[in-house]
């Protein structure tokens, strides 16, 4: 029978049951791997529930430093009989398949294709534990050790994370290796080992952090001068606000009185949320919320008064599935026509797209100076694959002398000097007004924020005229705002191919991946990245000098691709949807498959 062979290159998923304990034993395996200098990037594929569902973790090992998901599993652990037939089915020919044999396999569930690796994990733990709930974690560090042995894993890189791991509870270091031990030791004493596809000790990780999405954005909302977050619960955005939290504790608590400097606010719905943010904001502190598409949803109204009477505010929008609460627990873009002009009328907020935890770090800290720059809502979209699970990413830099860009705020010595304060007043011509802050002067520079129609001097009116010149300015700032957005990022050579890739967030991964995959078969691409919305005019440029660009999104609309249309009235027959929207993160295949398609269904 045929084996698959490989080092340092093969997708290893792992079917547990949720809520068993699963999730420490298979972050561990991958942060094995990382910590043997090998890039990793794992996923994690749960149900909406809290218990009792089948839920996977896929690791994809990439010496190449691919980090997108890759289609096909070339070694299985299964230890979910909810799922065994579909786990079996999903293996590679001449992949592995390593399940708890303390119950003989059915017949039907025995390919003559793959190589079954027996552990009898259930009857190990039972007579090496003596509490049911150690018997059932151990049997997840069980199969860690069985795969350390078969996968050339170093013993003391395993040993070591449990040590770090279990630091502040010494007691749980030993079984914790015991269990380890349990499993490697199975191994030696039945299969032959290491397998054909193995893993070999590199240094190509260098000093990058294995980190979620979600975890880099509330460090970068706290980098950004944050000190007010109000939210409502909702996957899969929770865990900004958590880490938030966490690391508010450490950075905003005087270490004198131990007074907090920060105010976390959890509100009674989404809406409530987003009116808390606005008030802090209005007075003067710097917050934020985060959400997904349900929140944006109800926040919309908010966004709405937010944009128009121009208050500065902060979002991080962890996209999953709809509509309504379509997926929860899967990854989506589908909420790039509702972010972008969010609420009634004629309105636009500012997008930002960051692919990488990095990003997620660096683009929610410059949100806080765009809000208050612009005064106006930002909204980071990010998605559930980027928040929640863990990616490989270079160090975030944090400069404690960092000042914070406050935009057109007006102090007392400034309001002595001027005769009438224009809240409304575009006294420089970028469409960016001066603003004051509450009790900055004991006379001067109040003014009423309304969500109504008002003058250059937030006096209510209903004067068509007044109306038109403000609506107007706002489309100026509009295109004011473009100088402030990180710009697009660009892959292409001096001669340039006729044929192009537009992708954002984290479809970056495996658009580069299948660029190379593509030019393996002589099919040659420039890209562009989108990093950001109102668009750069480079986007614009990259569209007209090429014959034909595919869009890749995660949606089965194309809402990019309609943004794309709708904003820069480019010709819609260039812009081709490659689309990926089943809840699973779009690999390279997906990608490539479709645009060879394409290529064969036109000659």
């Amino acid at each position: 029978m045929e084996h698959l062979r490989a080092v340092n290159d093969m997708v290893v998923r792992f079917a547990n049951v949720n809520g068993t304990g699963s999730a420490s034993a298979n972050n561990m395996f991958a942060k094995s791997i990382f910590r043997m200098g090998i890039p990793v990037a794992p996923k994690n594929i749960f149900p909406s529930n809290i218990q009792g569902l089948p839920t996977w973790y896929e690791v994809r090992v990439s010496e190449k430093g691919y980090l997108g998901r890759r289609d096909g599993i070339d070694l299985m652990v299964c230890v979910n009989p909810q799922s065994l037939a579909q786990d079996v089915a999903s293996v590679q020919p001449g992949g592995y398949f390593v399940y708890d044999n303390t119950k003989k396999l059915h017949p039907e569930f025995v390919r003559d294709d793959i190589h079954y690796i027996g552990i009898p994990m259930t009857e190990m733990c039972n007579h090496h534990f003596s509490e049911p709930r150690q018997r059932q974690l151990f049997k997840n560090v069980v199969y860690v050790g069985a795969l350390a042995a078969l996968l050339n894993i170093e013993w003391e890189v395993l040993t070591g994370i449990i040590r770090d791991q279990f630091k502040k509870a010494e007691k749980l270091i030993a079984p914790n290796i015991k269990a380890l031990e349990l499993g490697r030791q199975y191994i030696h004493d039945h299969f032959a080992y290491p397998l054909d596809i193995r893993v070999e000790r590199r240094d190509l990780v260098g000093d990058s952090v294995l980190i979620d999405g979600n975890t880099a954005a509330g460090l970068g909302a706290l980098y950004g001068g944050a000190t007010v977050a109000a939210w409502y619960p909702i996957t899969p955005s929770t865990s900004v606000v958590n880490a938030f939290e966490k690391y508010a504790h450490q950075l905003r608590t005087d270490p004198e009185t131990g007074r907090r400097k920060f105010a976390i606010i959890q509100a009674e719905d989404e809406l409530a949320a987003m009116g808390m943010v606005m008030g802090a904001t209005w007075n003067g502190a710097r917050a934020f919320t985060a959400t997904s598409g349900p929140g944006v949803s109800l926040m919309s109204e908010f966004l709405g008064l937010a944009y128009f009477a121009e208050i500065p505010v902060v979002l991080v929008n962890v996209q999953r599935g709809g509509p309504s609460t379509g997926m929860p627990t899967r990854t989506q873009q589908a909420d790039l026509l509702l972010a972008a002009y969010a609420s009634h009328g004629d309105t636009r907020q500012v997008l930002l797209f960051p692919s990488s935890p990095k990003e997620c770090f660096d683009h929610t800290a410059a949100a806080f100076d765009l809000a208050d720059r612009l005064q106006t809502p930002i909204i980071v979209m990010t998605d559930l694959d980027l928040g929640m699970n863990d990616h490989m990413s270079p160090p975030f830099h944090w400069d404690d002398l960092r000042a914070y860009d406050r935009g057109k705020v007006l102090d007392a010595e400034a309001l002595e000097n001027i005769q009438q304060f224009g809240r409304y007043l575009d006294t420089d011509g970028d469409g960016i007004c001066y603003r004051t802050l509450p009790g900055t002067h004991p006379t001067k520079g109040s003014f009423f924020t309304r969500g109504t129609s008002k003058d250059e001097y937030a006096r209510y009116t209903e004067d068509g005229a007044a109306y038109t010149r403000n609506v107007d300015r706002l489309i100026k700032k509009w295109e004011t705002t473009k100088k402030y957005l990180p710009p697009p990022e660009l892959f292409q050579e001096s001669n340039h191919h006729a044929q192009g890739l537009l992708f954002f967030g984290t479809t970056a991964y495996p658009a580069l991946e299948s660029m190379d995959l593509m030019q393996e078969e002589g099919i040659g691409f420039d890209a562009i990245r989108l990093t950001a919305f109102p668009f750069n005019e480079t986007v614009d440029a990259f569209i007209r000098d090429h014959e034909q660009v595919f869009v890749i999104e995660q949606n089965r609309d194309g809402q990019m691709r309609s943004l794309l249309i709708n904003e820069l009235g480019v010709n819609p027959q260039k812009l081709v949807s490659v689309l990926n929207y089943d809840g699973k993160p779009i690999s390279a295949n997906v990608i490539k498959n479709q645009i060879v398609g394409r290529f064969q269904a036109v000659g």
